[in-house]
């Protein structure tokens, strides 16, 4: 039984507006040590979907609830109306909420025991900027990976701008965290699984490269790629060839297509 399952129903009833001090937008990149606020209309409806995500208040406006409501949204949490602009100081300027911002508590730490029947995974070696993992997130729910993987340290920890970025995907997919990501790739190859860095020195393209039945993919940082230690402990290095006059890819673009050629290479 999860925690969500444990709440009592929805009953309709409102918090008391302006009680207490709503909570603010936080920084992206840290560590989540409390709630926080996830806002904008797919971002919130996955929230509310995912049986591990713990919620706590949905703050919205009322055409904000019944556009919920009208996507069969069940709202199992005290709901506060507000005004927009009410809303507009609860996070960072421009951040676009749709009239609604839920607070949830940080999803559990998923652990590589997540990986269980895995077949294709993301592993993201120091990708830090929330926006790139927000959209690797969501594209690899899109292409169906089994799960994204990231470092404890140098990546970003769940929050409002990466769970925006992701479009829902936050909620939709396993974002495991590990702590040393060499060491992770190493464990990786004794469960059987193919392990492939992308690289602009790789000898073949993704392509030409051969997949094993399962697969992790590797990505670095722009600019630094993957460390020397991740590229060590991987079976191969592959390259994206570019035909144009730009040879490389944001790290988000190379996720989504080399995901696309590898679900092809593995026939799935």
């Amino acid at each position: 039984m999860t925690e969500n399952s444990k709440r009592p129903p929805f009953t309709g009833k409102r918090a008391p507006a302006g009680r207490g001090k709503p909570p603010t937008g936080r920084r992206p990149g840290l560590q989540p040590d409390g709630p926080t606020l996830l806002y904008g209309l797919h971002t919130v409806e996955a929230a509310f979907a995912n049986p591990d995500r713990k919620r706590i208040t949905l703050y919205a406006t009322e055409n904000a609830v019944n556009r919920l409501k009208e996507r069969n949204v069940t709202i199992d949490v005290p709901i506060e109306e507000m005004a927009p602009k009410a809303l507009d100081r609860m996070v960072t300027k421009d951040s676009v909420h749709q009239g609604m911002i839920l607070k949830v508590d940080p999803l559990p730490a998923y652990g590589v025991e997540a990986l269980a029947g895995a077949r294709l995974v993301l592993a993201l070696d120091q990708v830090t900027d929330p926006h790139n993992v927000g959209a690797i997130l969501r594209s690899a729910v899109a292409l169906a990976a089994d799960a994204v993987v990231t470092t404890e340290r140098h990546a970003p920890e769940e929050g409002s701008v990466l769970a925006k970025s992701a479009s829902g995907a936050l909620d939709m997919i396993k974002h495991v965290r590990v702590k040393n990501m060499a060491r992770f790739i190493s464990e990786m190859g004794d469960e059987g699984f193919f392990r492939v860095a992308l690289d602009s020195d790789g000898e073949a393209s993704l392509e030409d490269t051969e997949f094993g039945d399962k697969t992790v993919l590797v990505l670095g940082s722009e600019g630094k790629g993957v460390r020397q230690g991740v590229r060590n402990a991987c079976d191969t290095l592959a390259r994206l060839d570019m035909p144009g006059q730009l040879r490389s890819l944001n790290v988000s673009n190379a996720a989504v297509l080399s995901l696309y050629v590898a679900r092809h290479k593995m026939g799935l």
